[in-house]
């Protein structure tokens, strides 16, 4: 086999960036906006170059990319958006991930047009020359106080960008990858394992896999509403029958401090996060529950619906 950087894309793993757009260009072509979210793996010209012409793309960039400067010689991507003023500032909240803290933090906007340069070395020759992006840099003012490294997202985009709202939307689009992220999270390490699950039947795989699909949703929901912030209703991932259930289960979980005590209103999706912890574990005291502890907390308050549900004469 060919050294990597001598293979055509479409020999490269890369090419299910290519495939996946085209994809979803192709199955979602009725919708109103379509745009792909990805991280630096998927920066590459190939897919900036032959994207549908109805799918956006937001894509971090890794490459130091040659662009059209106003001098003779090519600029570079990186040097050239450093050098441009800072054009407004926003807060957002960085969410926990390993070896870092959740946080709150200001970042600095900036956001300019860049004509990409076909790369010299492996791209297609039939490729265009020169692609119209683009760059949205975000970068944190201060430094981490959990030592965590600050945050600097280069997000090369096909979308229009002329206002800091339409930067601060695309900058959006872009942090909505974790909540994607975490859902795969749950239906892998996290939660239910599913690339582990042997089961050589394919239509028994699909069926497995479709089930924790949708209980990896409702884990993924609980965990969001875990605070109270989320506004949702207990009906947005329970049953009407399950609510008396889950106040019952609550009152008997209930301990006799102040942080034993269920929180949030009843009928709220928070309420139910609050039981569903209980029962996987969750003192109450000690960090927020996350995805293991809602998944083992949601089969446990399954087996107590179940036995809830039964008549003596079915036992």
């Amino acid at each position: 086999m060919a050294p990597r950087r001598q293979r055509a894309t479409i020999d490269k793993e890369s090419q299910r960036w290519i495939d996946a757009t085209k994809q979803a260009g192709a199955v979602l072509e009725g919708a109103a906006s379509i745009t792909m979210v990805s991280d630096r793996e998927s920066d590459f010209y190939e897919l900036f170059a032959e994207r549908p012409h109805n799918v956006d793309l937001i894509v971090r960039a890794c490459q130091n990319r040659r662009i059209e400067a106003a001098q003779e010689e090519p600029g570079l991507l990186f040097a050239f958006i450093d050098a441009q003023p800072e054009q407004s500032r926003f807060a957002v909240t960085i969410p926990a991930a390993p070896g870092r803290c959740a946080r709150d933090a200001e970042l600095a906007v900036r956001y300019a047009p860049v004509t990409v340069r076909r790369p010299l070395n492996g791209a297609d020759p039939a490729l265009p020359e020169t692609v119209g992006l683009t760059l949205v840099d975000v970068r944190e003012v201060s430094k981490p106080k959990d030592g965590s490294g600050p945050v600097h997202w280069r997000l090369l985009t096909t979308h229009s960008v002329a206002t800091v709202a339409q930067a601060r939307r695309v900058v959006d689009l872009y942090r909505s990858r974790w909540v994607i992220e975490e859902f795969f999270r749950t239906l892998k390490t996290a939660g239910f394992d599913i690339e582990a699950a042997d089961i050589g039947d394919p239509h028994a795989m699909i069926n497995f896999a479709a089930a924790a699909t949708i209980a990896a949703v409702t884990i993924k929901q609980l965990v969001q509403a875990r605070d109270g912030n989320t506004d949702q209703r207990l009906s947005d991932a329970f049953d009407p029958d399950d609510r008396p259930i889950l106040e019952a289960v609550s009152a008997k979980l209930e301990g006799k401090t102040e942080r034993q005590r269920n929180p949030h209103p009843k009928g709220s999706l928070a309420f139910a996060a609050w039981v569903i912890a209980r029962l996987g574990g969750w003192t109450g005291y000690y960090g927020k529950p996350g995805p293991k502890v809602m998944r083992i907390g949601l089969a446990e308050f399954h087996a107590i619906k179940y036995g809830a549900t039964l008549d003596v004469q079915d036992v």
